[in-house]
């Protein structure tokens, strides 16, 4: 634990958790899809559905989608800005269970091109996030580092396909996480790096033939 975990972001207040980390989530959304939404579809859930405009949560996600930092002097009226930028937006309440964190989003996204996603993501205090599931898929993604997803074939040798690639080009893995819904089905893998990963390298990893898709995510902290 260093002291920014201690004592929260540089930030446009008023609240670490509903403010700061909402901006770093829709950043990392964001970086999920690849590009600025033009569609954000928002639900909100727990302390986030009950207390998001007084907070300030509603501009802090806009802000983030739009790449914005926490201490971005423009947060409060990031409103303003995303209409001016034809982004379309909603905010709805939704209850995703007792066992899901309090201060979860679930964002729909799409981009100018077409492109969607579907992220679900957590600010569990001090400004600090966890993104829990990608299209569907369960994975654990703090933004500390960058980082690759993949949704690959659950098979013998991608592992070492795609780690070998990154130790090919000198890129040291921080971690590396891989879930699945069922043995020889489809998995995702997360790889966190210590630096981020050049997009002829994150093509050659999405060109392996049991890769059915790869994203690189760059850090947000």
């Amino acid at each position: 634990m260093d002291i920014i975990d201690i004592i929260g972001p540089v930030m446009i207040g008023p609240s670490s958790s509903h403010t700061a980390g909402a901006v770093r989530l829709g950043r990392m959304a964001a970086g999920v899809l690849g590009a600025q939404p033009v569609k954000a579809e928002i639900y909100l859930h727990g302390s986030f559905a009950e207390t998001y405009k007084g907070h300030g949560t509603d501009m802090a996600l806009l802000a983030g989608l739009m790449s914005w930092e926490t201490y971005d002097e423009r947060i409060p009226k990031a409103e303003d800005y995303a209409q001016k930028a034809g982004m379309k937006y909603s905010f709805q309440k939704v209850d995703l269970g007792s066992m899901i964190h309090p201060n979860t989003a679930l964002f729909h996204l799409e981009d100018a091109a077409g492109n969607k996603c579907e992220v679900s993501g957590a600010s569990i205090g001090g400004g600090q996030v966890k993104i829990t599931s990608i299209d569907g898929f369960d994975v654990e993604l703090t933004g500390r580092l960058p980082a690759i997803l993949t949704v690959h074939e659950d098979v013998r040798g991608v592992i070492a396909l795609v780690s070998g690639t990154l130790a090919n080009i000198g890129v040291n893995i921080a971690t590396m996480r891989v879930f699945r819904h069922n043995k020889g089905g489809t998995a995702s893998m997360i790889v966190e790096c210590d630096d981020k990963v050049p997009q002829v390298i994150v093509d050659l990893i999405g060109a392996f033939p049991q890769v059915r898709s790869v994203r690189f995510i760059n850090s947000v902290l």
